[in-house]
């Protein structure tokens, strides 16, 4: 149980920094574009491009630090099953920001009490949050050396 508290606070810092990453690139891009085209697709744009990057700098700080190595899958075949999970990981995140970009869109009053900006960050960390739970578990359950 120390063992997998201890991967977890890890896989924790990991997050952390992936997270800001990720959001800093997604917001970026968020007020950068809605103005070009669109708030709905500037949220989906800044939300595929940071959580695209933040992938890459997690899989070697993961692989590093958090999960135990397992060696039989070789390092191409544990990276195309680390993208493989982290696509579905980029669905859940997209699909989340898609539902609340339409829950604001749909409430026209939002507007009045919070900015879209603002608003996509608060998704944003949702949708983290969400994809965080499945990250962690996945991972272990398929990259993972597994002790018999």
């Amino acid at each position: 149980m120390k063992k997998l508290l201890a991967q977890i606070i890890k896989f924790g810092f990991v997050g952390v920094i992936c997270f800001l990453i990720d959001f800093a690139i997604s917001t970026g891009l968020v007020a950068l574009l809605r103005g070009a085209i669109g708030e709905n697709a500037a949220a989906l744009a800044g939300g595929f491009f940071g959580f695209t990057i933040s992938v890459v700098v997690n899989y070697i700080l993961s692989m590093k630090y958090v999960f135990t190595r397992n060696e039989e899958l070789g390092r191409k075949k544990e990276f195309v099953i680390f993208i493989i999970l982290s696509i579905i990981g980029l669905g859940i995140n997209e699909l989340v920001i898609w539902i609340c970009t339409k829950i604001y869109n749909a409430n026209p009053n939002l507007a009045v009490i919070i900015d879209f900006v603002a608003w996509f960050a608060a998704a944003k960390i949702i949708a983290t949050a969400v994809v965080m739970v499945y990250n962690f578990i996945s991972r272990k359950i398929f990259l993972e050396k597994h002790e018999n």
